[in-house]
């Protein structure tokens, strides 16, 4: 207890230090997510409420969260939010069927051995439950690359106004080209460094190459992964076309209202 106390300490200091009030934003906003993520739990655990539409509004309430709260509004969070919300409905869809065709739902054969003295029929449905687990596992990277993105296209657009949409949205896609790389293994390695003891676990267990890609708990992993490099992947574009529209728009727009005054 004491060294959570003293770790969440040094990480509060650090953040107020290098953030100032924008990092004491930023760490009471893990708090409150954790709060957003405990009560979606919570009402998952009740059937007759859907675990996607719970996912839905606890992604929405953890960008608003994230965005908003920290950076407050402006154009470059609006854009980003905006975004978000577009690449989780597609990944939500997406993420279902997939979920439902590799049938990763449920526990793997590895871990019904700790569970056996309870019981499984909890009327949830599981298919849901892990498409849920997935979009959850992944809305920290998709708003990292679309808060990314915001920032660097509204610089561009700020340092030459001029630009035009398609000159603007391919600065955007060039921004995403650098950071898919990166963002992709900071996923992979996320995962896997969580996983080291199940691969010993594996290792124990004797199983070949084949048993372990085959393994429901390992398959499960790696289709998260690849869920969350598509989400990585899928923003870039959203990102960049949304905010290109945004400011060509908001340009458009000002110099109509300049041309209105002129000619009053």
């Amino acid at each position: 207890m004491n060294v959570l106390v003293w770790l969440a300490a040094i990480l509060f200091i650090l953040m107020i230090v290098i953030g100032g009030k924008k990092g004491v934003r930023s760490f009471l906003s893990l708090f409150l997510n954790f709060g957003v993520l405990f009560v979606t739990i919570f009402l998952m655990t009740n059937p007759k409420n859907s675990p996607i539409v719970l996912t839905f509004i606890a992604c929405t309430i953890i960008s608003w969260i994230s965005l908003f709260y920290i950076n407050e509004k402006n154009s470059k969070t609006i854009t980003a939010f905006i975004s978000t919300m577009i690449t989780i409905v597609i990944l939500l869809f997406f993420i279902v069927v997939v979920t439902g065709k590799s049938m990763i739902q449920g526990f793997g054969e590895e871990s019904t051995e700790e569970i056996s003295i309870f019981s499984l029929y909890i009327g949830v449905n599981f298919v849901q439950i892990g498409a849920s687990v997935i979009i959850m596992s992944t809305i920290g990277a998709i708003l990292d690359v679309a808060i990314s993105i915001a920032s660097s296209m509204h610089e561009i657009f700020h340092h030459n106004p001029l630009i035009s949409r398609k000159k603007l949205f391919t600065s955007g896609l060039s921004i995403g080209k650098d950071i898919l790389g990166t963002d992709t293994n900071t996923l992979f390695f996320a995962f896997f460094g969580g996983y080291l003891g199940l691969l010993i676990w594996f290792k124990d267990l004797n199983y070949s190459i084949g048993e372990i890609i085959n393994s429901k708990v390992f398959s499960t992993e790696l289709i998260t992964i690849f869920c969350a490099g598509i989400g990585i992947a899928a923003i870039i574009p959203i990102a960049s076309s949304v905010n290109a529209y945004y400011l060509v728009k908001t340009r458009e727009k000002v110099r109509a209202q300049e041309s209105a005054s002129h000619s009053k």
